[in-house]
């Protein structure tokens, strides 16, 4: 038995653990750009506007993976939005250049590729979703 096959009972801690701190994290974009906190705001927003939609969607989209709540769906549509944000704001950065650390958009494509692995892999551990498979299961 390797060392990290020790790991494996805890891979569903693990993921929850990868969800849980993504989906704060992503709340913290959301609140800055809704609220100016918790650093200011990158600019006066009207909440109809693409930013404020996409803050909107960073607060509360966060807030859902964060407790596991249609983790799927969610995470899948969060990753859609990042992979928007890239294309559409990042890449006119560094002289539209395509690489992340030029154009700034190293955490889009982090959050893209996380919520991608969610949207595939399901909430792990901790999550609402498993208390609304079980009341589904049992009617």
């Amino acid at each position: 038995m390797s060392l990290f096959s020790k790991l494996d009972p805890h891979t569903d801690k693990a993921l929850a653990g990868l969800r849980i701190v993504s989906g704060l994290m992503f709340m913290q974009h959301g609140a800055q750009k809704i609220f100016g906190f918790p650093a200011p705001a990158m600019g006066p927003f009207d909440i109809a506007s693409q930013m404020g939609v996409g803050g909107v969607l960073e607060l509360v989209g966060g807030a859902m993976i964060v407790l596991g709540l249609f983790t799927r769906p969610v995470a899948f549509v969060m990753s859609g939005m990042m992979a928007v944000a890239y294309a559409q704001f990042h890449w006119q950065f560094g002289g539209a250049s395509f690489f992340p650390m030029v154009n700034q958009g190293e955490l889009a494509a982090l959050y893209c590729w996380v919520f991608l692995y969610l949207a595939f892999a399901g909430p792990g551990a901790w999550a609402v979703d498993h208390v609304l498979k079980r009341k589904t299961d049992l009617t």
